[in-house]
Protein backbone atom coordinates (compact mmCIF):
# COMPACT_ATOMS: atom_id res chain seq x y z
CA UNK A 1 0.00 0.00 0.00
CA UNK A 2 2.56 2.41 0.90
CA UNK A 3 4.81 2.02 -2.30
CA UNK A 4 1.01 2.59 -4.23
CA UNK A 5 1.13 5.94 -2.46
CA UNK A 6 4.35 6.94 -3.60
CA UNK A 7 4.19 5.26 -6.93
CA UNK A 8 0.68 7.61 -6.94
CA UNK A 9 2.48 11.05 -6.04
CA UNK A 10 5.77 10.80 -8.50
CA UNK A 11 3.91 12.60 -11.08
CA UNK A 12 2.96 15.39 -8.73
CA UNK A 13 6.46 15.31 -7.43
CA UNK A 14 8.95 14.77 -10.81
CA UNK A 15 6.26 17.44 -12.14
CA UNK A 16 7.28 19.92 -9.73
CA UNK A 17 11.01 19.10 -9.95
CA UNK A 18 10.93 19.61 -14.23
CA UNK A 19 8.56 22.84 -13.74
CA UNK A 20 11.56 23.93 -11.75
CA UNK A 21 14.10 23.06 -14.10
CA UNK A 22 12.54 24.16 -17.22
CA UNK A 23 11.06 27.77 -16.28
CA UNK A 24 14.07 29.89 -16.71
CA UNK A 25 13.70 28.71 -20.09
CA UNK A 26 10.57 29.09 -21.07
CA UNK A 27 9.02 32.42 -22.15
CA UNK A 28 5.39 31.81 -23.38
CA UNK A 29 4.85 35.48 -23.95
CA UNK A 30 7.73 35.46 -26.61
CA UNK A 31 6.67 32.56 -28.56
CA UNK A 32 5.08 32.54 -32.07
CA UNK A 33 1.38 31.23 -31.30
CA UNK A 34 -2.11 31.14 -33.22
CA UNK A 35 -4.48 33.49 -32.48
CA UNK A 36 -6.62 30.83 -30.16
CA UNK A 37 -3.92 29.89 -27.88
CA UNK A 38 -4.88 30.04 -24.32
CA UNK A 39 -3.99 32.43 -21.68
CA UNK A 40 -0.11 31.17 -20.17
CA UNK A 41 -2.00 30.64 -16.50
CA UNK A 42 -3.72 27.56 -17.89
CA UNK A 43 -0.63 25.37 -18.86
CA UNK A 44 0.15 24.96 -14.71
CA UNK A 45 -3.28 24.21 -13.59
CA UNK A 46 -3.83 21.66 -16.51
CA UNK A 47 -0.76 19.87 -16.03
CA UNK A 48 -0.64 19.48 -12.77
CA UNK A 49 -4.47 17.91 -13.00
CA UNK A 50 -2.91 15.48 -15.09
CA UNK A 51 -0.17 14.73 -13.21
CA UNK A 52 -2.81 14.27 -10.30
CA UNK A 53 -4.95 12.16 -12.64
CA UNK A 54 -1.87 9.56 -13.73
CA UNK A 55 -1.22 9.42 -10.25
CA UNK A 56 -4.90 8.36 -9.37
CA UNK A 57 -4.78 6.37 -12.31
CA UNK A 58 -1.93 4.49 -10.86
CA UNK A 59 -3.19 3.61 -7.60
CA UNK A 60 -6.61 2.28 -9.01
CA UNK A 61 -5.23 0.59 -11.84
CA UNK A 62 -2.85 -1.41 -9.33
CA UNK A 63 -5.85 -1.60 -6.94
CA UNK A 64 -6.50 -5.26 -7.05
CA UNK A 65 -2.58 -6.26 -7.76
CA UNK A 66 -0.34 -4.55 -6.17
CA UNK A 67 2.88 -6.33 -6.92
CA UNK A 68 2.28 -6.13 -10.81
CA UNK A 69 6.06 -5.85 -11.27
CA UNK A 70 6.17 -5.56 -15.24
CA UNK A 71 3.04 -2.58 -14.70
CA UNK A 72 5.53 -0.97 -12.43
CA UNK A 73 7.92 -0.54 -15.03
CA UNK A 74 6.18 0.44 -18.14
CA UNK A 75 4.86 2.89 -15.53
CA UNK A 76 7.73 4.53 -13.94
CA UNK A 77 9.45 4.34 -17.51
CA UNK A 78 6.88 6.31 -19.04
CA UNK A 79 6.99 8.74 -16.34
CA UNK A 80 10.72 9.13 -16.72
CA UNK A 81 9.79 9.81 -20.62
CA UNK A 82 7.35 12.24 -20.03
CA UNK A 83 9.75 14.28 -17.27
CA UNK A 84 12.49 14.71 -19.73
CA UNK A 85 10.39 15.81 -22.90
CA UNK A 86 10.50 19.47 -21.88
CA UNK A 87 13.60 19.31 -20.51
CA UNK A 88 14.78 18.04 -24.21
CA UNK A 89 12.05 20.61 -25.78
CA UNK A 90 12.62 23.89 -23.45
CA UNK A 91 16.10 23.90 -21.92
CA UNK A 92 18.08 21.41 -24.59
CA UNK A 93 16.05 22.91 -27.72
CA UNK A 94 16.51 19.59 -29.51
CA UNK A 95 13.13 19.88 -31.27
CA UNK A 96 13.61 16.72 -33.76
CA UNK A 97 14.78 14.51 -30.38
CA UNK A 98 11.49 16.11 -28.72
CA UNK A 99 9.36 15.06 -31.39
CA UNK A 100 11.02 11.61 -31.20
CA UNK A 101 10.33 11.30 -27.63
CA UNK A 102 6.70 12.41 -28.07
CA UNK A 103 6.32 9.30 -30.43
CA UNK A 104 8.56 6.86 -27.55
CA UNK A 105 5.86 8.64 -24.78
CA UNK A 106 2.84 7.41 -27.36
CA UNK A 107 4.35 4.09 -27.78
CA UNK A 108 4.84 3.26 -23.58
CA UNK A 109 1.01 4.69 -23.13
CA UNK A 110 -0.20 2.15 -25.49
CA UNK A 111 1.86 -0.81 -24.00
CA UNK A 112 0.57 0.45 -20.51
CA UNK A 113 -2.86 0.44 -22.22
CA UNK A 114 -2.83 -2.86 -23.64
CA UNK A 115 -1.03 -4.24 -20.32
CA UNK A 116 -3.79 -2.96 -17.99
CA UNK A 117 -6.69 -4.06 -20.41
CA UNK A 118 -4.75 -7.62 -20.85
CA UNK A 119 -5.19 -7.75 -17.13
CA UNK A 120 -8.32 -6.81 -16.21
CA UNK A 121 -9.69 -9.29 -19.27
CA UNK A 122 -7.88 -11.82 -17.00
CA UNK A 123 -8.81 -10.75 -13.40
CA UNK A 124 -12.88 -10.29 -14.94
CA UNK A 125 -12.84 -14.38 -16.13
Amino acid sequence: MIKRIIYSLLPIIGGAIVGLITSGYMDYSDMVKPPLSPPEIVFPIVWTILYILMGISYFIATKDNEDNKELDQIYLLQLLVNFMWPIIFFVLEMYFTAFLWIILLLILVIVMIKKLLKDLVKTSV
